[in-house]
């Protein structure tokens, strides 16, 4: 007899419920149960009556009889579908491609059990998605940061849910699939391009961020410079970079970015020491940065193998209006997101 993470709820048989039915009475005190979900706990073993495991639901019960029995939590409610627009890129009756946009949560969790994309994509595909995400994830592949915008791409059946988690189980190594960042980061590479190579772990206490330890999985992150940002005294004070993944681990780009001390812009997380580096650009530059509230990091290019047809396919996604301002206000050039 286990709670399951429920609760252990003790019954005191009384006199008038002598003779009766284990299952009524039961059903009598546990109102929120019903009698088929109690039939259920009480053939699985989750019913004892003085400490014994009872198994059959018409077992009769006496006066005075303590039945304990393992009441199982709550079950978590499906997600809503909620009408919140989205960007589409790419639909067919496979996958759908979207233009994430900063601030939405991909999935429920704690803190955010409504407002995510789970919840517009159940409104826009009702129950076409791939259901091997589970309740809470269904077509859910991938996943970007809250705050991080670009390209997903979600799985409409389990079909293509399967093919497209072995394509990002590879992480393009070897396989079809292309995943492409651009952020912009304080500071300036000494040299053009480079691999950071570090393990990536939860903090021991404070399990909700990220760092490079020894014991954390392997994380392997490709930069390479696209734009330098010179500030007041002429100097580069930031730079563009773009990014791709052999591994695909939690808040990667960030953490790693952060450990060769060139975190992201706007990172409250990873970069926040960064922020006195802001008075070293130009008040355009300054505003942007400071209108920002989220890390400056999009992912721009996604290409992947389609699951059904085979064909490759590959998207692009131009900035978004925040850090087109930024990328303009520190005195970028043209973008041009056909490079990979």
């Amino acid at each position: 007899m286990s709670e399951g993470g429920g609760r252990i709820e003790t019954i005191v048989v009384a006199e008038a419920e002598h003779g009766e039915r284990l299952d009524r009475v039961l059903a009598a005190h546990l109102s929120e149960l019903s009698r088929s979900r109690l039939k259920v706990l009480i053939l699985a073993g989750e019913v004892a009556i003085e400490g014994r495991t009872i198994r059959d639901p018409s077992r009769r019960v006496n006066a005075e009889d303590r039945i304990a029995v393992a009441v199982p939590p709550p079950e978590p409610a499906a997600p809503e579908p909620e009408n919140i627009p989205l960007t589409i890129v790419y639909e067919d009756e496979d996958i759908i491609v979207i233009d994430k946009p900063k601030g939405l949560v991909v999935h429920p969790a704690a803190g955010h059990k409504t407002g995510t994309l789970v919840n517009a994509l159940i409104a826009h595909c009702g129950d076409s998605l791939s259901g091997i995400g589970g309740m809470k994830r269904p077509g859910i592949v991938h996943r970007l940061d809250k705050d991080t915008t670009g390209l997903m791409v979600v799985a409409k059946n389990d079909r293509a849910h399967r093919v497209l988690a072995a394509q990002f189980a590879d992480h393009g190594r070897a396989g079809p699939l292309e995943r492409g960042y651009l952020a912009f980061v304080w500071g300036a590479p000494d040299r053009p391009r480079g691999t950071i190579d570090k393990p990536i772990g939860r903090r021991p206490h404070a399990r909700d961020k990220m760092s490079v330890t020894p014991n954390g999985r392997e994380a392997v992150t490709h930069w390479e410079v696209r734009e330098r940002y010179s500030g007041l005294a002429g100097e580069p004070v930031a730079s563009l970079l773009a990014c791709t993944l052999d591994t695909g681990r939690t808040h990667q780009i960030r953490v790693h970015l952060a450990a060769i001390d060139h975190p992201i812009m706007g990172d409250s997380i990873y970069g926040p020491g960064f922020k006195t580096k802001a008075a070293l650009l130009h008040k355009a530059a300054q505003a942007a940065v400071t209108a920002l509230g989220r890390q400056a990091l999009h992912a721009y290019l996604l290409g992947l193998d389609h699951p059904r047809t085979g064909a490759h396919l590959l998207f692009r996604s131009d900035l978004p209006a925040d850090l087109a301002s930024l990328h303009k206000a520190l005195g970028g050039g043209t973008i041009n997101v056909a490079r990979r």
